[in-house]
């Protein structure tokens, strides 16, 4: 460690010295003025300047979002990509990201409006790899990957877990609802990106906030994934306020084995039925179903794997970073991401108890009584919501086994997230 603090040091002093003599000998200025001058155009100047400290608390949160990554291992796939983003974009004056370009890019009175020229010309390399975020782009091809790696041998099985996918999207609605009243300030736009984060669905959080309310895609990606990151957190304490220790007992036959054909049959179904009810979904229903019907066939075995793997890794990267980097001082240290951050955990606990809820109804009308644990795994935070079902059940019950039960609502959440943003974007688009 004092080894890196030392080579550190020196590069840093040999940059200091060495850029201002190469500056002096070119431009023939006198050393003391070349000082001077590369001394005021130095990043750290701008800490000192207005409200340079938004700067550094920026990142500042952006080494603690990379602390809670590494460390703590808190989603670290997207949000280590994410917290470097966030720091990337506010070191000062070193261009990276320009809101401002993507300002005019939203501006109807702009003669930049929906031109991605300015970027190309003026942008910095974040600004380039964003134009994938704002065309939908990686998100649909992160469901790629998400259908390639996803087993709907549990729904198929077991149908009524696509109601507790369902309901477990109640949060969506109602965080949409609440966010519409005046107090919150809040358009009909952006009230349907911060519900969204109820659906605990990174990607489609990121695809819907994209097309309604760009502006707020740095606050809502991280609280998304962070929320995603607390699930074991979040929903252990709603669950158990809303069961008791014999329901969260109750254990559940073995379910069928689902045939080859079948598995193939239902992403093609699913894929026609869902777009032909609801176009706006078919994005991202279509590159879920396409992905899952990859791995199912059994034929393109080259191709599931890339999607799963080298693909899916890509995307990743540039998703994540970006999003990252529409995290400014600018944007993100104000009342309303302070606003969005509350939101955003009540829609998710309305989401957990929505699929709580409603097993416990249906448990009223049925001989053969469900575990109403697995309907909270009706958030699309696939496995962990499912595990977090497996986890509570074994606490009540040693010998219960609740994880493939709960795998059902948890890829029905995916599917059920993805028709939510649907939804609004067919309303609101």
């Amino acid at each position: 460690m004092k080894n890196t603090i030392k080579s550190l040091g020196l590069i840093v002093l040999l940059l200091f010295i060495a850029s201002p003599v190469m500056a002096a000998a070119a431009n023939e200025f006198s050393l003391g003025d070349t000082m001077t001058k590369f001394a005021s155009e130095m990043g750290f100047a701008a800490f000192f300047e207005g409200e340079g400290w938004k700067y550094a608390v920026m990142i500042a949160l952006g080494c603690f979002l990379l602390y809670l990554a590494i460390v703590k291992k808190y989603e670290p796939l997207l949000l280590l990509p994410i917290a470097f983003g966030m720091v990337l974009t506010n070191l000062p004056d070193a261009g990276l990201f320009h809101s401002e370009l993507w300002a005019q890019f939203l501006d109807h009175n702009s003669p930049n409006y929906h031109s991605y020229g300015a970027i190309m010309r003026d942008g910095g390399l974040l600004d380039i790899l964003y134009i994938g975020v704002k065309a939908g782009v990686y998100p649909c091809l992160i469901f790629l990957g998400v259908g390639a790696m996803t087993d709907f041998g549990p729904l198929i099985a077991n149908p009524k877990s696509l109601l507790l996918g369902a309901a477990a999207q109640i949060g969506i609605f109602v965080t949409f609802i609440v966010c519409q009243f005046d107090f919150t300030g809040f358009t009909p736009e952006q009230a349907a990106s911060i519900g969204i984060i109820g659906g605990a669905d990174g990607p489609t959080a990121i695809f819907l906030t994209s097309k309604l309310a760009p502006e707020l895609l740095g606050p809502i990606a991280v609280a998304a994934y962070s929320y995603m990151a607390l699930v074991p957190v979040i929903q252990p304490p709603i669950m158990r306020m809303l069961t008791t220790k014999s329901e969260r007992m109750i254990r559940m036959a073995q379910l069928r084995q689902v045939s080859k054909q079948e598995k193939i049959i239902f992403p093609i179904v699913v894929a026609i039925v869902v777009s032909l009810i609801l176009p706006s979904a078919a994005t991202l229903i279509g590159c879920l179903m396409l992905g899952n019907l990859m791995k199912e066939s059994g034929v393109v075995e080259r191709l599931s794997n890339c999607v799963q793997n080298e693909l899916n890794n890509i995307v990743v990267i540039f998703l994540g970073v970006t999003v990252g980097a529409t995290a400014t001082a600018e944007s993100f240290l104000n009342v309303q991401t302070i606003l969005i951050l509350c939101v955003g955990i009540v829609a998710f606990g309305f989401g957990t108890a929505g699929g709580v809820l409603l097993a416990k109804f249906m448990n009223l009308f049925q001989k053969e009584k469900m575990n109403p644990l697995i309907g909270s795994a009706g958030v699309s935070a696939v496995p962990m919501a499912a595990r977090v079902s497996q986890t509570l059940g074994r606490e009540a019950d040693p010998r219960n086994f609740l994880l493939m039960h709960a795998m059902g609502p948890n890829v029905a959440g995916v599917i059920g997230s993805a028709v939510a943003a649907g939804i609004l974007l067919s309303f609101l688009g």
